[in-house]
């Protein structure tokens, strides 16, 4: 009875050490758990990546933006083909008879007999040759295009390694409620015990108040607990939008992906890096956008066509080519016509403008390679850590459980003495804590290197 009162007391110390998380994102207040709620809808976490990645705002906002650029797209694409104006009208026209010889009318404009009279004109310039004006303003509306596909990516990494945070910090905070209660339920059978022998004077009163210390020590780190799960749990249902989310009770577990070689992340990184991809297109876009100041030095070329159409019954038709007939009329024509804007020296300017900025982006991509290369290596050194603090964890936990059993078998025989089990005892609880807050670390390593390369992939599925 001793003996379990000891081991009871050392797992509970061992285990109120500390209840380590990984800070989680602030959200929402957890509405889990009012009276008369419907059961949670359960996702793993594939699903919830999932969920996020349709119901997260900052996602929905980059997808907005991307419709509205490829609407500009769109735009870039119809306009220099849309060059026509439509103008008419309707007014009063007084009554004229006779010709450009001989009028019976005066030309006063408002009469006692008064009709009405009505004008279209349709007027436009189909472009021919541009010297690349339009196809380099298709090119930088398409790299504007590309730009903000990356901004999706990026938004989306972002949101996943929340979310991964937000999951894994949850199975974390679980399965250290699970140890608690286990390790409460002993000491609670160690505790009434003990104090049956105190009452009977056959038992140690320190003893006593060293379990009843550790039993508050406990409701203390179990409320901590508590309150990670809940804030866990809010993070999950805010970034998903399912307000009645859960996931599985299943234990955390180390990532599946293997480490490799170091070159294998940066060369991913170099193919699937959305700010990589950024900062490609806004060069491209820098380029076709000095391509389109150096177009204007040039003059537009096309075919100017006009079609007009006017009748006013109260006015008489001229019929003679050489009389001018506002009133009644239809005529077309087609010309090749000739624009040129001959501000040649502020589009010089314009053109070392559009230079510098291409200058500029070409820094800021050699910025973005060498930032990211060094993020890689960064985060591909703390999943080499994370992985050698878990396996020695691991092999502390399995040599601390050996020790135990030994010194438990000794115990039984009469070999050693009860107080022998508080060393071991100590040393399995602690490294098991220790070994669970490993793999979460390991899972958010993992999950970091994975936003880093930009290859989603090799982070933690949950499984």
């Amino acid at each position: 009875m001793a003996r379990r009162a000891a081991r009871a007391a050392l797992a509970a110390a061992a285990v109120s050490l500390a209840v380590r998380l990984a800070p989680l994102p602030a959200a929402a207040a957890d509405t889990g758990g009012a009276p008369g709620r419907r059961a949670a809808v359960v996702h793993d976490l594939p699903g919830v990546l999932a969920l996020a990645d349709r119901n997260h705002p900052n996602v929905a906002a980059a997808r907005a933006k991307l419709d509205q650029v490829r609407a500009q797209l769109d735009e870039a694409r119809y306009a220099p083909f849309s060059q026509f104006k439509l103008t008419g009208g309707v007014a009063l026209a007084p009554t004229v008879r006779g010709n450009n010889v001989f009028s019976p009318n005066t030309d006063v404009s408002l009469t006692s007999s008064l009709g009405v009279g009505w004008r279209v004109n349709i007027d436009g310039v189909i472009p021919l040759w541009t010297f690349g004006k339009i196809t380099n303003l298709w090119d930088a509306a398409e790299a504007n295009v590309r730009v903000n596909q990356a901004s999706v990516e990026k938004e989306r990494d972002a949101v996943r390694l929340d979310v991964r945070k937000a999951y894994f910090g949850l199975q974390l905070a679980r399965d250290s409620r699970s140890l608690l209660v286990d390790v409460r339920a002993e000491m609670d059978k160690a505790l009434r015990r003990l104090e049956e022998q105190v009452e009977r004077e056959e038992g140690d009163p320190i003893e006593l108040l060293k379990l009843q210390t550790f039993g508050a020590e406990l409701e203390a780190r179990g409320a901590e607990v508590d309150k990670y799960i809940s804030v866990a749990l809010a993070g999950l249902r805010f970034y998903t939008g399912v307000a009645d989310l859960d996931i599985p009770d299943v234990p955390i577990r180390p990532p599946n992906h293997r480490i490799g070689h170091v070159t294998r992340y940066l060369t991913a990184a170099r193919l699937y890096r959305p700010e990589l991809a950024q900062a490609r297109a806004g060069f491209d876009a820098r380029s076709a956008q000095v391509r389109l100041a150096r177009a204007q030095l040039f003059p537009d070329i096309g075919i100017a066509v006009q079609v007009g159409v006017s009748a006013a019954p109260e006015v008489a038709d001229q019929l003679n080519p050489f009389t001018s007939d506002p009133g009644n009329f239809f005529h077309y024509s087609a010309a090749l016509a000739v624009q040129w804007k001959l501000d040649l020296l502020p589009q010089s300017a314009r053109i070392r403008a559009a230079e510098a900025q291409l200058e500029e982006m070409a820094a800021t991509q050699r910025f973005a390679m060498g930032g990211v290369a060094t993020e890689v290596e960064t985060a591909y050194a703390e999943v080499v850590e994370a992985q050698k603090r878990l396996d020695a964890y691991t092999k502390a936990a399995k040599y601390g459980k050996r020790w135990l059993v030994m010194v438990q078998q000794g115990i039984d025989v009469g070999t050693m003495a009860d107080k022998d089990l508080i060393d071991p005892a100590k040393a399995y609880a602690t490294n098991r804590f220790n070994q669970l807050n490993a793999t979460m670390d390991l899972d958010m390593a993992m999950s970091r290197l994975a936003k880093a390369t930009g290859w989603d992939a090799i982070a933690p599925d949950g499984t």
